[in-house]
């Protein structure tokens, strides 16, 4: 029977244990060295330490197989931090925390010993959160909206996870620096992949490992990441995460896992069932072999985290783990003391606080030092990097990666945004993050798509005075309008498509997003993605239509594969796959989300002219160069870039600005390295146009390499000889 919301305050909560207790002030006290935070195994037990700087007592709960409680009240606090030892907690506990203290929404203090809250740094993670009244912490009725005033006095232990003890990896398990890629800058290539979405329809896997972590170093896996050309797997979230209570409403889950609940274990669900069975050592040991499998072939693993919010969402949220332990201190307030939220989920962590700067840092750590793990992207970074007056480069977390011997020397990549004020910061992030370059992103689906439809429309000079070819120009080149040039050339992130909106094939197929699937109306998901669906909406036998999308398809990733900087893929782009126009499939763990492998003919075309450009970019250095960049399309600053026009003349600032301009021949010069040369041809336009090669010393031939068009010519052009474009189309010549 649900509670009433008018329930009275004085509901009767379980009496804290005989501890000392702590008041003042309401935000945590510098970090104490000697208690190291949370469970360590030794002697008869393990040694507890948890930071709950505003609480009365602390108990750590061990729970039996019949549900039952061994409550050990921690003994000492010092700094904020409650610590003991506790007997009987051994390999495979599971346990949780019950914190006694203040009932005061309003100022952050929501302890309410009632319920199980997980560990923040508990390792591994057994059973899932069931969204019920329950598990929160104020009084909610079976709609799960109530009184933030009124605390539930309901136990919440048998809805919930629980942590579960691991014992320290042996150090003779742990990765050494020699089994890591360790990859340079200058020849990483990025595939962003779910782990459940990237397996679960590959036949070449076993029925029992699609979707799985043992599915990432499959045979099947390897081969086609290495024959593509990948260096380093970006996966999406494997911490620990679960759903929000409105797709729990609508029947649907949080499919991508930004929804994070224990920051140290990896999501039980995508562990194969028999590793699910035997329990959260299991589960580790899992992906811990997963990473080892892919690094024996030579990629690197990248994991994208959210230390930006928690899955406890908005004050009317769930009651799991840091907002029963220490809101005031973990999360994210206003001058006026009201929660701030920067991320749009609901809340956000407090990175002015040192101690969620620590959180954070202890949680990177181990997943290097436990895991192998090679790097990060960071969600939502900017959240990461805001003290008390916004945004800062100086912010102590950005200053601890830079300086810690162990995560500076990981891959470190920024999403350089938030929600919140001034939260768009791409560029802006000091060494040795590297960036999402989303300017890159927009400009050249706007060259290629946008801007190609008005072309193809009839509609008069794309873009206006010329701005598009320039805009292309300045991504081609690196983004020098936006990077710092002391950071040097591969700072940029390069992509046209992530995990959020369309898919590659959807980009060229569809005008407008088709989310209907998602349950909100269509009202989810960007409204602008710079898609152009070349005259019909969605599936289509139109060969002409079909031909056309194909070119577009090749052209953007000839494009971001010849640009200066960091490419990175959205698995399943190297052949087309589409989500039916959804471009927010967060919600949806199904057909459309999953990778489907059965490729049809055109599809296997176009995964082989991915592995030709990637292999392009091996082979010819000067496309990867990763040194300080220097230049602008116009003034022509960078001596290894040189722009021409279709008469093969330099271009001038004149032509720079001409507004029916779309045609540009990029020269990446490796005469003065004693290399070859790479010549790009772009025809943008909707004209077959003849396009004079540059006559530069030393480079008198060039041989044709890769195309977006069908038709490739296979002998060499001499310098200074007119080679005929067709229209939509990209071509790289060599001198070499």
């Amino acid at each position: 029977m649900p509670v009433p919301t008018s329930a009275p305050t004085s509901a009767p909560l379980p009496a804290p244990p005989s501890a000392p207790g702590q008041r003042e002030p309401l935000h945590a006290p510098a970090p104490t060295p000697s208690h190291p935070l949370g469970v360590r195994l030794t002697g008869d037990g393990a040694d507890v330490a948890v930071l709950a700087a505003h609480a009365d007592a602390v108990e750590v709960c061990v729970i039996g197989e019949d549900g039952s409680e061994q409550r050990t009240a921690l003994p000492d606090v010092d700094l904020g931090v409650w610590h003991g030892h506790v007997s009987g907690l051994v390999a495979g506990s599971r346990y949780g925390l019950r914190v006694h203290g203040r009932w005061e929404p309003e100022r952050g203090l929501r302890h309410n010993p009632a319920k199980l809250l997980l560990d923040p740094y508990a390792r591994g993670v057994s059973g899932e959160v069931q969204l019920r009244p329950e598990v929160f912490g104020h009084a909610v009725g079976a709609d799960l909206v109530g009184d933030l005033a009124v605390p539930d006095p309901r136990d919440s232990a048998p809805h919930v996870a629980h942590g579960v003890v691991l014992e320290d990896l042996p150090e003779r398990l742990r990765p050494t620096a020699g089994e890591r890629p360790r990859v340079p800058w200058s020849e990483t290539v990025v595939y962003e992949a779910h782990v459940r979405g990237l397996t679960r329809r590959l036949p070449a896997v076993p029925e029992e490992q699609r979707g799985t972590y043992a599915a990432l170093a499959h045979p099947a896996v390897l081969e086609h990441l290495t024959s593509l050309g990948v260096t380093s797997l970006e996966l999406l979230p494997v911490h620990a995460s679960t759903s929000e209570v409105h797709l729990r409403r609508r029947g649907l889950v949080n499919y991508w896992g930004y929804n994070t609940l224990a920051f140290n274990a990896p999501h039980p669900g995508y562990a194969t069932a028999a590793a699910r069975a035997a329990g959260a050592a299991a589960v580790r040991e899992e992906f811990r072999r997963a990473v080892q499998g892919l690094h024996a072939a030579g990629i690197e693993v990248l994991l994208d985290v959210v230390y930006n919010h928690t899955c406890e969402e908005g004050p009317d949220g769930p009651h799991l783990s840091l907002r029963g332990l220490d809101e005031s201190t973990y999360y994210l307030r206003d001058a006026g003391g009201r929660p701030f939220d920067v991320t749009g989920c609901g809340n956000s962590l407090d990175f002015a606080e040192h101690r969620v700067v620590q959180f954070a840092l202890d949680s990177l750590r181990y997943w290097v030092d436990e895991y192998g793990v090679d790097g990060f992207r960071f969600d939502l970074m900017t959240t990461l990097a805001r003290g008390r007056d916004g945004f800062t480069p100086d912010h102590p977390f950005l200053v601890a990666l830079a300086a810690d011997p162990v995560l500076a020397a990981a891959k470190l990549v920024a999403e350089p945004w938030d929600v919140g004020p001034h939260g768009w910061r791409t560029g802006q992030f000091p060494a040795p993050v590297h960036e999402w370059n989303d300017r890159f992103r927009d400009g050249v689906r706007r060259f290629w798509l946008t801007d190609g439809r008005q072309v193809a429309l009839g509609g008069g000079a794309p873009g206006g005075a010329g701005r598009g070819l320039r805009e292309f120009a300045t991504r081609f080149a690196g983004s020098a309008d936006t990077f710092d040039v002391q950071r040097g050339r591969l700072t940029s992130v390069n992509f046209v498509t992530a995990h959020d909106g369309f898919t590659l094939a959807d980009l060229v197929s569809y005008d407008h997003k088709h989310n209907e699937a998602n349950g909100e109306g269509n009202r989810d998901g960007s409204d602008s993605d710079t898609s152009w669906n070349h005259g019909v909406e969605g599936a289509t036998d139109d060969p002409g239509v079909l031909a056309a999308r194909r070119r577009s398809i090749r052209n953007l990733l000839g494009t971001l594969v010849l640009s200066t900087g960091v490419p990175m893929l959205t698995a399943g782009d190297e052949f087309g796959r589409s989500q039916g126009g959804n471009n927010n499939a967060y919600c949806l763990d199904d057909e459309t989300s999953w990778v489907d492998w059965e490729l049809a003919g055109w599809q296997r075309e176009l995964l082989e002219d991915v592995r030709e450009l990637l292999a392009l970019r091996r082979r010819y250095p000067v496309l990867r160069e990763a040194g300080v960049r220097r230049g602008h399309p116009v003034r022509e600053q960078r001596q290894d870039l040189l722009w021409f026009s279709e008469d093969g003349a330099p271009m001038t600032v004149e032509r720079w600005h001409e507004a029916e301009r779309r045609i540009l021949q990029v020269l990446v010069d490796g005469r003065e390295r004693g290399e070859a040369s790479v010549l790009v041809l772009v025809n943008a336009g909707d004209r077959q146009r003849d396009v004079v090669l540059p006559q530069q010393d030393g480079l008198a031939k060039w041989f044709p390499r890769w195309s977006s068009a069908p038709e490739r010519r296979r002998r060499p052009t001499a310098a200074g000889r007119a080679l005929r474009m067709p229209p939509w189309s990209l071509r790289v010549l060599t001198s070499a």
